[in-house]
């Protein structure tokens, strides 16, 4: 795994299946003459950025990036950045994600965020259950860090870099002790970090069970979505009404499928596991935070409503 500008980097062996092979041409522009040229291109790039000293230049890593953004090596590098900044800004969001930790694993224990063992026409599904999360124990901070652990476990595997993401939302359980976690700031803050600097394909988030309570915040999450994101939203009455657009047997026993919440819980922790050393050395990639020579961080901070200590600016929720 290659952290310094200058280190060589292992070439690529391309062991995809021919149906992700075929999908990333015809989605992503990608074979092989492009692939390699991409990656030399932002290794050439994070070689020379005067304010990245540490980064992974490793392919399964740089792939996410350029795949995420159909291999424009230009705005896979600004998304690269974008991500190193943000990571720094905020660590409390972003680093130090260890599955050792009590609390989050605690939280994974319970169920709350779970990736399902069946593919969704070759997508992974993350599926999270919001009565999982205890509101009153845990911060808003425990919740994203959580999505952050998951998520890098799995951003590394290509079959998701070219298939993307179905989420699946269940909302039962949801109360107001959970929108009482989170300033209006926060929810624009977060949105903004998964549109602009997470490496991932997201193809469909479905959102089931939906209380009163619920409805307004995701609402007004929603309302910040690009467009393309808002066509990829879909919300049901009930879990019949789920079946009509997702195969009942992707989803836990608990929701007309055939495995047990439970079991997938108990397997997806023994990767977690696997991960664990990856995921943690995440953390010594660096990029030096200057404002003056670094516009892309002014425009963050405006953007994301941010001090360069990386504390946010709080609005009271209604």
């Amino acid at each position: 795994m290659g952290l310094g500008g200058h280190q060589q980097t292992e070439e690529y062996q391309c062991t995809l299946p021919a149906e992700e092979k075929k999908k990333a041409l015809d989605e992503l522009r990608e074979d092989d003459n492009v692939r390699e040229q991409s990656l030399s291109q932002m290794r050439e790039w994070i070689n020379k950025h005067p304010n990245i000293k540490k980064c992974r230049t490793d392919a399964p890593f740089l792939l996410r990036f350029l795949r995420t953004k159909k291999f424009s090596v230009p705005l896979a590098c600004e998304m690269l950045e974008r991500y190193l900044t943000i990571r720094q800004l905020y660590p409390q969001w972003f680093r130090n994600l260890d599955t050792e930790d009590k609390d989050l694993a605690e939280i994974i224990n319970a169920g709350y965020l779970v990736p399902l063992l069946e593919r969704d026409n070759g997508r992974l599904v993350l599926f999270s259950c919001a009565g999982k999360f205890d509101p009153h124990k845990y911060t808003s901070a425990h919740m994203v860090r959580v999505h952050s652990l998951v998520t890098e476990a799995l951003m590394d595997d290509e079959i998701n870099q070219i298939n993307g993401y179905t989420y699946i939302n269940d909302e039962s359980g949801f109360q107001m002790a959970h929108i009482s976690l989170w300033s209006l700031t926060d929810v624009r803050n977060i949105l903004r970090c998964i549109q602009n600097t997470t490496p991932m394909r997201h193809k469909a988030n479905h959102f089931l069970n939906i209380s009163a309570s619920a409805i307004k915040l995701i609402e007004f999450a929603v309302s910040l979505l690009n467009e393309k994101l808002k066509t990829r939203i879909f919300m049901y009455k009930s879990v019949e009404e789920l079946h009509q657009k997702v195969d009942k047997k992707l989803l836990p026993k608990e929701y007309g499928g055939e495995v047990p919440l439970a079991e997938m819980v108990e397997k997806f922790k023994v990767f977690l596991k696997e991960r664990r050393e990856a995921i943690l050395a995440l953390d010594d990639m660096y990029i030096e935070i200057d404002e003056k020579s670094c516009p892309l961080v002014s425009e963050m901070n405006e953007e994301l409503g941010i001090g360069i200590d990386g504390s946010f600016k709080k609005l009271t929720v209604d």
